[in-house]
């Protein structure tokens, strides 16, 4: 049995994790309409992939005696200045969803729920992957600042990265 600390801290990023996947589908809509495609393609992937990582969060609760519960989200932001902007979002947006995973991570420590550290191994190693695959999308984008050939060279390449991205599935 999972203890109620560990449950209410796995059913904040419940919802965190939620919620990213519709800030993620916002940005994506807003860049479909701004005619950055391949963006667009980045960032619903981008949104799947959050909730699946909601998903990993309540089948591991509910499986471990907790009750996940879904919470009422806040409205994304539905437009944006520029591409630019969009991820520095992303990143920003990023950084927080690690702060999160790591004070989940300390209360799961300090209720000795070794299983949920383990657990949570996983989306610790995944935040050091969307960080930096953020950071890289960012240093592509100043390289090319306002340049709409190199804007447009950055939207392809996010096609591309889209297309090739896999999302985990749940079992």
């Amino acid at each position: 049995m999972i203890s109620k600390k560990v449950e209410d801290a796995i059913n904040v990023q419940i919802m965190n994790e939620e919620h990213s996947s519709r800030i993620y589908m916002a940005m994506a809509s807003w860049c479909e309409t701004s005619g950055f495609r391949g963006a667009a393609d980045w960032l619903y992937k981008q949104s799947d992939e959050e909730r699946m990582h909601m998903l990993k969060f309540i089948k591991y609760l509910n499986d471990r005696g907790g009750n996940a519960i879904l919470s009422a989200l806040e409205a994304p932001a539905p437009k944006y200045k520029n591409l630019l902007e969009v991820f520095e979002q992303v990143l920003k947006h990023e950084e927080f969803i690690t702060a999160e995973i790591n004070k989940l991570y300390e209360v799961s420590l300090k209720e000795k729920d070794y299983t949920t550290g383990n657990f949570l191994q996983w989306y610790i190693n995944e935040q050091i992957e969307e960080e930096s695959t953020a950071h890289g999308i960012l240093d592509k984008m100043k390289l090319v600042g306002s340049d709409k050939a190199g804007m447009f060279h950055v939207d392809k390449d996010l096609e591309m990265q889209a297309a090739a991205k896999v999302i985990d599935t749940i079992e």
